[in-house]
């Protein structure tokens, strides 16, 4: 039996058993308790009476037999609550409380041998007391007890990674009106609250950081493979979790595939490489793409093309302001006509097309947050508001081909940031990492 002395141990960190990570009153790393309760209070003042939500959370999945890949939450449910244990679930049903709705979790049991391999879980009396719900069950309990006398049932229709099987969910719901239920979180997670903007910060700082060492240790005769273990050792020591993402780590020509990520090519003298990297800090994402020069030292063509992409990649940040009034496809349109000014001003000799199908054939950026790719319901062409967090991220990709100027063949130049949306002012949270010439320069002769 637990001493009054002895903290409670749940399936994830607590302000109790991880003073270092978490202040009192805080649910996870850096978001309060009363965070995640305002976030399902408007969730549910946007929806009909008589409703009910059904939130999934993610199974475990695994490489091979026994063998797991490392845990990661369905971002949506863990918008919601928090819980970031396998198996789980939450019913939140619209009523006349005065919280407005009641709150059931589904989590898996207790069990000492388990937990004996797996390590703690919360259990159905964790979830009371630290999750705030008003009830929590196991998965033996039913759920279609719960929701056979609402009409409108908020739930997107799980596929195997999910607790519930489809066929299972099904036939709880039976004749119900099913609405799918991301497309309203997602617009709730669209505006970053202050405290999801300084995990953020702080994400992109470690980020940044780690690019500046993985700059220093850059040099010819290491691989792609190197940079990605420096990459991914700098962000895991100074306190990310993990990469967001499987990176980019592109060199020479390599730079020419947008989603390279073999990472197995060795690095030559002369080359640039392009390495699109980011660290995930206690759920929020990162995402920053620098591109160097193998050998510390720009030539003269890498320099001029990497100067193209960079005015436009700062001309594109200043437009990230609400008074603007402008949405990402809008700054889009901007960044390929200003990529295509830049190109003509260092001899290229441009048909219609090159610019969007060949040399620039991706989008100037996208929203970010608890994904990589955040909100991917939500469309670019929404204007923006303070609050939104996205990247802008130009990029030159020359192939070997006659009708482009041969000193710039196989070069790939992206320049990546992570963007806070200002009423006036944009916020750069990846300003750590060097993009200038002379900053990327100094930095790898400093070594």
């Amino acid at each position: 039996m637990l001493t009054p002395a002895e903290p409670r141990i749940f399936g994830q960190p607590t302000p109790e058993t991880h003073p270092h990570l978490m202040k009192p009153g805080e649910l996870t790393p850096g978001i309060a308790a009363l965070e995640y309760e305002l976030r399902r209070a408007k969730l549910m003042d946007r929806l009909s009476e008589n409703s009910v939500v059904i939130s999934l959370g993610y199974r475990m999945r695994y490489m091979s037999n026994k063998v797991f890949y490392p845990f990661h939450q369905n971002t949506d449910f863990f918008y919601l609550c928090g819980f970031n244990e396998p198996d789980s679930a939450i019913v939140l049903e619209k009523n006349n409380s005065r919280r407005g709705y009641k709150m059931t979790m589904f989590v898996p049991p207790k069990n000492r041998c388990l937990e004996m391999w797996e390590g703690s879980r919360t259990g159905v009396l964790g979830a009371i007391d630290f999750f705030g719900a008003d009830e929590a069950r196991t998965f033996n309990s039913k759920i279609k007890d719960i929701i056979k006398n609402y009409k409108d049932i908020y739930i997107d229709l799980p596929p195997r990674t999910n607790i519930l099987s489809t066929d299972n969910i099904q036939k709880s719901i039976g004749r119900n009106s099913v609405k799918p239920l991301s497309r309203i979180i997602q617009d709730l997670r669209l505006t970053k609250s202050d405290s999801e903007i300084a995990l953020m910060r702080k994400d992109g700082e470690i980020t940044g950081k780690a690019f500046i060492q993985t700059m220093k240790f850059t040099k010819p005769g290491l691989s792609e493979h190197d940079l990605y273990a420096k990459i991914d050792f700098e962000c895991r020591i100074r306190g990310a979790q993990s990469l967001a993402y499987v990176p980019v780590v592109a060199g020479g020509i390599n730079a020419l595939t947008m989603h390279y990520v073999r990472n197995d090519m060795p690095l030559r003298n002369g080359d640039l490489v392009l390495l699109d990297a980011g660290g995930e800090y206690y759920g929020y994402a990162s995402d920053v793409t620098r591109t160097w020069p193998v050998n510390g030292k720009f030539t003269q063509s890498q320099k001029e093309l990497y100067e193209a992409v960079l005015n436009v990649n700062r001309r594109c940040i200043k437009l990230c302001t609400e008074a603007e009034g402008i949405s990402l496809n809008g700054i889009h349109e901007i960044s390929v006509e200003l990529m295509k000014e830049e190109l003509l001003n260092i001899g290229f000799d441009l048909s219609e097309g090159d610019i969007d199908r060949v040399l620039y054939p991706h989008h100037v950026g996208h929203y970010l947050g608890l994904d990589v790719h955040d909100t991917p319901y939500i469309d670019r062409s929404r204007r923006l508001s303070s609050g939104m967090v996205i990247t802008i991220e130009p990029g030159i990709y020359v192939p070997p081909n006659d009708a482009y100027p041969e000193r710039y063949h196989g070069m790939g130049i992206r320049i990546e940031d992570n963007v806070v949306v200002g009423a006036t002012d944009p916020i750069v949270l990846s300003s750590t990492a060097p993009k200038e010439i002379v900053d990327i320069e100094f930095c790898m002769a400093n070594s």
